[in-house]
């Protein structure tokens, strides 16, 4: 048996699933998305300035909250996007289903039937740290 097939395998089945589709399906939206662009473009140029103001001996505070301000306003803008939500959406479904998987297999490397292993249910309890994951509390 090869493991490497088997998980190429594995890979292949993945990017069949209705979840991956959809993500791929809304990742290829967002790079065809002039405003989402536009709105990216923004977002990193105002993140340069930020820094660029930060990085002087003495930064003007006044200017750093105008950045912080407009960066909020665009980032706003950016993530109430149609496009965005929908990327956001189908990367948490996709998340999920490969979070899923490595628990399957943790359980599986750890011991545990392969046949008959189930991965004990995530109850979010408000602090992400626990699983890494974005979270909208």
């Amino acid at each position: 048996m090869d493991v490497i097939k088997l998980t190429r395998d594995l890979g292949a089945a993945i990017q069949q699933d209705p979840r991956y589709l959809r993500f791929a399906a809304a990742r290829e939206a967002n790079e065809k998305d002039p405003e989402l662009l536009d709105l990216m473009g923004q977002i990193q140029l105002l993140q340069m300035n930020y820094q660029r103001e930060a990085a002087k001996e003495e930064p003007d505070a006044a200017a750093m909250e105008a950045f912080e301000k407009q960066f909020n306003d665009v980032y706003g803008a950016f993530m109430a996007n149609a496009h965005m939500q929908e990327y956001e959406a189908a990367r948490r479904d996709i998340d999920e289903l490969m979070n899923y998987v490595m628990q399957l297999l943790g359980l599986c490397v750890n011991g545990a039937d392969p046949a008959t292993c189930e991965p004990e249910p995530h109850e979010c309890g408000g602090d992400c740290s626990c699983c890494h994951e974005d979270c909208n509390h």
